[in-house]
């Protein structure tokens, strides 16, 4: 049962996102403006997916971005990006940790000279 549950939530969420873009952007664009709208929204939604993901997919980016003994994804409420400077910081990042660690830093430009996007994420 909960694999059909799963299967009919994957279906339903793009229909489900996009009537809530089309209704955020009629609630919001008059009072905010397009852009402050749009910007709002997207950092949300991106935020949002971060943190899920890292709480989802705890097991796979525990094989796959740290070492033994680094610091655990899949806390309650933290970004990927912020596990990943703990391990960036306690030099306990997989070669593959390293390469998104790389990417984002290379995407982040405002954080260049301020160690990286991941170090600048690190949450409580």
């Amino acid at each position: 049962m909960g694999f059909v549950l799963s299967i009919i939530a994957y279906i339903m969420l793009p229909f489900v996102g996009v009537t809530h873009f089309i209704v955020v952007i009629y609630k919001n664009i008059k009072i905010n403006g397009f852009f402050r709208t749009m910007n709002t929204y997207w950092f949300e939604n991106a935020y949002a997916i971060d943190v899920d993901a890292n709480q989802r997919y705890e097991i796979l980016w525990n094989v796959i971005m740290r070492k033994k003994r680094g610091y655990r994804f899949g806390r309650f409420g933290e970004t990927i990006s912020s596990a990943l400077g703990k391990n960036q910081r306690d030099k306990t990042l997989s070669w593959f940790g390293w390469i998104w660690v790389i990417l984002l830093f290379a995407i982040d430009v405002k954080y260049w000279l301020k160690g990286g996007h991941c170090i600048n994420s690190i949450q409580g």
